[in-house]
């Protein structure tokens, strides 16, 4: 079996799927992070960037669970808890601005 047949058959594996749609979650931070960017005309980072950041970082995660790789288990279990920390700080600031206003 060539490299593109083994390619091929491994790309139709249940933890593979997992993986690509990890992957296409984790790229729409970064479209949302850019046209929010682009609406403002200066660089901005939406609440939206992190609840993506998540949801790519979790599968991402469950895949390399699934696929016993060390590289993405470490990548993205550290990656995850920074973007819940960045969530946190969102939420007390909007707590202290309705408080203010």
């Amino acid at each position: 079996m060539n490299w593109w047949e083994q390619f091929s058959e491994n790309a139709k594996s249940p933890i593979a799927i997992v993986g690509f749609i990890g992957q296409a979650i984790f790229f729409m931070r970064f479209l949302v992070q850019w046209l929010a960017s682009e609406k403002e005309q200066k660089s901005v980072i939406p609440t939206a960037f992190w609840y993506f950041s998540i949801g790519g970082a979790f599968l991402l995660l469950l895949y390399g669970i699934l696929d016993h790789d060390p590289v993405i288990l470490i990548g993205q279990s550290t990656g995850l808890l920074i973007y819940l920390r960045n969530l946190h700080f969102i939420r007390i600031q909007k707590r202290e601005k309705s408080l203010n206003s």
